[in-house]
Order: structure tokens, then C-alpha cells, then sequence
């Protein structure tokens, strides 16, 4: 304590500051310092952070989740028979109740948009949750030091799961339709399929869900742009007028087949590319190889088919399904093989500016023994290490 003498003459005792063990002045208290895997992105909007940290998309998951469970056990005493209002958002609905419980069948309802928009959060929290305990991990013991690069081979981890899991999943879907495989005339001859089974359906959404959650990232900059950036921009963009358009109009069939086509090869080159970041380099060539062969059959060969048949069998649409009417679920019309040809075609003019880039690796590598990606995965990495250590 210390004592002073105030003008009255009265003496004042004040404490003194609080001292640490070591005699110094207590340091003001701060927040702990994000991690660093989070600090790029410590001032995202509340609004949009699901789409960042884990634990936010966690929680909105769970919301759905804890409501619907309380739902299941209050119902019965509070409101027998109801129906649980909330498991359409994170379970099929439109069960067509006179389907077989053998082959259940199901239609589009409003709930589907919901559904979407519950696995996007999903598949945000489900990427950044392998980037931060499966790939960040890994890329530590692969010495990979520089952030992007390490940023880069999170990214291409991902992508061989889902496009591994989705390819398998498209294929299984694939194996209960008459379109197996590639049989083109089944995407005209049975139309509307408007009565999807449970596998089609949820494939559908859970597709579209992906896709949409992985534009938000692009356009929110989420991800360090690559070269061809607008290119792929124009990918995603015609790939969710795709998605949309087939699923509305009741052509899932021909859109099953476009994933197929898209998914299995996307698996494929997401492999070398971190056979490259961790500097395998034979396997990389080896793999590589691979990768063209399947690409070439899968998004080119594959899509010229569904091209071929887009506008030449489409005339096998039975005459009683070629006119437009949302109540009766058709939307066939002649001109609608514009509309199903065009972005087929701008998705493969799309797939064929990528391929000549391919190629040109393909050939370096024949002739170098190296491949390397000349759109620059790794753009950038020494600038901003430098800027870094500055």
C-alpha cells in the first residue's frame, strides 16, 4: 500500500498495482491467438463462417438434428400421429405413397431445396474438417512448409474422397437404371422419370448440394484462384445449370451419366497432383498416364456419346410426353434438345481446353521425365513466403 498526503492535509492510503511473482507489472489480458489455420480467415462474416470453422457448420447441423429428436419423443404425448416436421430437411421426402416397400419410389417436393441446402453446410463441415485433422496432418509429415501448397494438397485430398465416393456411389445408382451402361436410348424412351428411386434421389441432391457449397467457396474467394480461374468459374456455373435444369425436368437419367462421366476421372487426376506436392515423381508419371487414358474415355468419349444421343434419339421421346406441363411433370418439347445440347456442348468445349493443357504435361513428361501442371498449383508460394518472413 501507499500512503499520500491530500490538500486537506488528510492522508490518503492507495493500493499499489498488482505485481507478478517476479516483481513486474501484470500485462493486460488478450484472447488467445487463432490458429494458425484459421487466421486467413479471422474476419469472416458471422453469416457466412459455416462455410470456415468446423465447429460453426457443427452447430447448424446439429440444430435440425436436436429439434427433430425432441420432436420424436414429445410428439406422441403432445400430438399423436403428427408427422416430424423436421426430418425432411436432412432426410428424403416425397415418398409416393402407393410405392412398394420393396421398390419405393419417390417425387420432387419442396422440401428438396432444404435438403440442399443441409448438406451444404455438410460438406463444408465435412472439408474443413478433413483439411484440419486428416490432410494438415499429412502434409506435416510430408514437410510441406509452404501454405499454399499445403492449402493445395488439402484441397486435391478432398477431392479424391468425394470424387472417389461419388463415382462409386453414381455407379451404383447407374447399376439399377436401364441407362447401364451408357445405354443412351433409356434417357428418352421411359421419359418423365419423374418417380425416382430412393438411391436416384438422394445421389441427385447430395450432387447438388457439393456443388453448390463448392461455388460458394470459389466465388468467396475461399480458395487461392489458379490461373484458369474464370474457366473454371464458367465450369461450375454450367455445371449447376445442369443440375438444375435435368432435375427439374425430370432428365436425371442423361444427368446420372454426366456425373459419371465428370466424377470418376476427377478422382483420377486429383492423385497425381498429390503424388506431385509430396514429390513422388515416378508414381506421379505413372499415375498421370492413368489419368489421361480415363479422362480421354470418361470426358470426352463418354460426353461425345451423350452428345450423339442428345441430338439424335431424342426424337425416341414417346409422343405423349413432348409438350411442356409442370402438372403433368413433361417439359419436352422439340426445342428442349437445344436446351439439353448446349451446355453438354459448353461443358465439353470446357473439358477440351483443360485437355490440351493435359496433353502438353503428358508430352513434357514423355520427354523430360517431369510433369508438371502449367496452370501453377502453387502460384505464388515464394511471394507470399516472403512476404511472410518479412
Amino acid at each position: 500500500m501507499k500512503s499520500t498526503v491530500a490538500p486537506s492535509g488528510q492522508r490518503l492510503v492507495e493500493p499499489l498495482e498488482p505485481q507478478t511473482p517476479l516483481g513486474s507489472n501484470t500485462p493486460e489480458r488478450v484472447e488467445s491467438p487463432l490458429p494458425a489455420y484459421l487466421a486467413p480467415h479471422a474476419h469472416v462474416s458471422p453469416y457466412i463462417s459455416w462455410a470456415v470453422f468446423p465447429s460453426h457448420a457443427f452447430k447448424l447441423l446439429l440444430v435440425p438434428l436436436v429439434l427433430a429428436a425432441n420432436w420424436h419423443l414429445l410428439a406422441p404425448y403432445l400430438s399423436p400421429g403428427t408427422p416430424n416436421p423436421f426430418t425432411p430437411i436432412f432426410l428424403l421426402s416425397g415418398r409416393i405413397p402407393d410405392s412398394s416397400d420393396h421398390d419405393p419410389r419417390y417425387a420432387k417436393t419442396l422440401w428438396d431445396a432444404v435438403f440442399v441446402l443441409y448438406y451444404v453446410v455438410f460438406w463444408s463441415f465435412v472439408r474443413q474438417s478433413l483439411a484440419q485433422h486428416l490432410f494438415k496432418p499429412l502434409a506435416k509429415y510430408f514437410r510441406l512448409k509452404k501454405s499454399a501448397k499445403v492449402d493445395r494438397f488439402c484441397e486435391q485430398g478432398y477431392a479424391l474422397l468425394y470424387f472417389s465416393f461419388s463415382g462409386a456411389w453414381g455407379y451404383h445408382v447407374m447399376s439399377q437404371l436401364p441407362t447401364f451402361w451408357y445405354r443412351t436410348s433409356a434417357f428418352w424412351t421411359g421419359y418423365p422419370n419423374w418417380d425416382m428411386t430412393p438411391h436416384l434421389k438422394c445421389y441427385y441432391l447430395v450432387q447438388s448440394a457439393y456443388w453448390c457449397q463448392q461455388f460458394i467457396v470459389l466465388v468467396l474467394g475461399l480458395e487461392k484462384p489458379r490461373k484458369d480461374y474464370r474457366e473454371f468459374v464458367a465450369h461450375h456455373i454450367v455445371t449447376l445449370w445442369l443440375v438444375g435444369w435435368s432435375y427439374s425436368l425430370n432428365l436425371t437419367f442423361i444427368g446420372n451419366a454426366v456425373f459419371m462421366s465428370m466424377d470418376i476421372p476427377d478422382a483420377f487426376l486429383a492423385l497425381p497432383k498429390i503424388l506431385n506436392y509430396i514429390h513422388w515423381d515416378q508414381s506421379k508419371i505413372f499415375f498421370y498416364v492413368i489419368f489421361i487414358g480415363v479422362w480421354t474415355y470418361f470426358r470426352h468419349y463418354l460426353n461425345f456419346v451423350i452428345l450423339w444421343s442428345v441430338w439424335f434419339e431424342f426424337d425416341l421421346v414417346p409422343e405423349s410426353s413432348r409438350y411442356w406441363e409442370w402438372a403433368d411433370g413433361v417439359f419436352l418439347p422439340d426445342w428442349m434438345r437445344y436446351q439439353v445440347f448446349i451446355p453438354l456442348f459448353l461443358l465439353q468445349l470446357l473439358n477440351l481446353f483443360w485437355y490440351t493443357f493435359m496433353l502438353r504435361i503428358l508430352w513434357r513428361a514423355v520427354k523430360t521425365h517431369t510433369a508438371t501442371d502449367e496452370r501453377s498449383d502453387d502460384e505464388g508460394d515464394d511471394e507470399d513466403d516472403e512476404r511472410k518472413n518479412k
